[in-house]
């Protein structure tokens, strides 16, 4: 494989992996800017009208067409949260050339209707459609109001919007419902043109093109961009102490049979070093992100505190989240565990065995990234906003020689912030969660 990034255009960065390893390409357009409030859920939006139709194919059923004449291609809105960074855009897969009979003019279609799709959306008096703006804003409720549904995810949601009330972070990357609620056809195009004109935008190809034909077609194809006074003034407030000198402590009532137990941690002064990652992954992985970490051997298996118990790493924003699902009386006794088992990694209390599990879990999952183009696609865009350039084999090999001090160096800073906890309410629930 061989990378390559630069500007192309003002403010517009293009990361290119050249390789003949896959057989399928992968191109993804992505407009970055601040997570507000005010502006999440119309910038959530953008991408879901963009893809209901082009001018040249201005409704979903002429779009699947020309996408089913290219081998079966596919362009996808992508929406995601990458600390207190919104990424809105596009994710187009193909076939690579090699294997289709018409080879340079295949990726040169897909190229360019997925700019197309970018750039030439259907309008009428030069607004976005508006039947398309309140369908696709129909389905954006839809998902908000349909996240009550999966309690696990809800729980870390939930936890974030409570430990992170004073910062971006809280805001969902769909946004709110009131706030999508009031969005027009008239501001979201405006929005639209806004972001056009101030975001930086990111690039990813990853496929058997070269860089030099990949960015002349992209210079032809983006012609019409238009491109202001860029917006770089973006990035994430990361917090290194707790909002208060002690835990905050939250609970929400509802019908369900399963209580959930959701803990934030901040990671401390260690978010001021930039080569923490590898001893940070570790950590995870041998306090709560893996089937051999101390929360699932000891918390659920062992004491059989809990029906299941993980721990995430945010390094986008210098927080971990363990949750974890438990009967109702055992909240105290969880609790006290989790806590007690992040204690015992602080001070070294955790076998050479474990240690290495973890090593080997970490660099196993980096180095599966190189076999999956979207991977791929995710890794760049955050080492790219952050500023990195280390490729997962190299990582993975920097994970393995992560040493026992580092770990306890890594753990040393965190500290609790927040304890949320979903409770019955005496009601019954039709939920099937054991």
């Amino acid at each position: 494989m061989t990378l390559i990034r630069n500007e192309i255009l003002p403010g517009v960065w293009l990361t290119c992996i050249t390789t003949d390893k896959f057989k399928t390409g992968c191109l993804s357009i992505s407009l970055l800017t601040q997570l507000q409030r005010d502006t999440a859920a119309m910038n959530a939006l953008i991408p879901q009208v963009l893809r209901r139709g082009t001018r040249q194919f201005p409704d979903m059923e002429q779009l699947a067409g020309e996408l089913d004449r290219l081998y079966g291609a596919s362009i996808a809105p992508a929406v995601r949260k990458i600390g207190e960074i919104q990424s809105v855009g596009l994710v187009a897969d193909f076939v690579d050339g090699h294997f289709v009979p018409t080879q340079v003019d295949m990726f040169n279609d897909i190229l360019r209707l997925t700019c197309q799709v970018l750039l030439d959306p259907v309008t009428e008096h030069g607004l976005f459609r508006e039947s398309y703006v309140e369908n696709e804003k129909q389905q954006q409720l839809d998902r908000l109001r349909a996240r009550i549904n999966d309690k696990r995810s809800y729980s870390v949601q939930r936890i974030i919007e409570l430990m992170c009330c004073y910062e971006d972070f809280a805001v969902s990357r769909l946004g709110d419902e009131e706030t999508t609620e009031a969005v027009t056809a008239r501001a979201l195009t405006e929005q639209y043109h806004h972001l056009l004109e101030t975001c930086p935008i990111e690039i990813f190809y990853c496929g058997s093109c070269r860089f030099k034909y990949l960015r002349d077609q992209l210079l032809e194809d983006l012609k019409d961009l238009p491109r202001g006074e860029i917006d770089y003034d973006i990035g994430t407030d990361i917090r290194m102490n707790t909002v208060e000198d002690g835990p905050r402590y939250f609970t929400d009532e509802m019908a369900v049979t399963q209580g959930k137990l959701s803990i934030g941690f901040r990671l401390g002064e260690i978010m001021d070093d930039p080569d923490a990652a590898p001893a940070l992954y570790v950590m995870n992985a041998l306090y709560g992100g893996s089937v051999t970490s101390k929360l699932f051997m000891n918390v659920r298996e062992r004491l059989s505190l809990c029906y299941y118990a993980s721990s995430l790493l945010d390094l986008n924003k210098g927080l971990m989240i363990v949750y974890s699902g438990i009967d109702f009386d055992q909240y105290d006794a969880a609790l006290s565990e989790i806590l007690a088992q992040l204690k015992a990694v602080q001070d070294g209390d955790f076998t050479d065995e474990e240690l290495e599990a973890a090593r080997r879990g970490v660099a196993a999952e980096l180095r599966t990234y190189m076999d999956n183009e979207g991977d791929l696609e995710q890794y760049w865009l955050i080492r790219n906003l952050r500023g990195e350039r280390m490729d997962p084999m190299a990582l993975a090999e920097r994970v393995s020689t992560v040493t026992r001090a580092d770990v306890i160096r890594a753990a040393a800073g965190l500290v609790c912030d927040a304890v949320y906890f979903l409770r019955g309410n005496g009601e019954e629930s039709e939920e099937d969660e054991a």
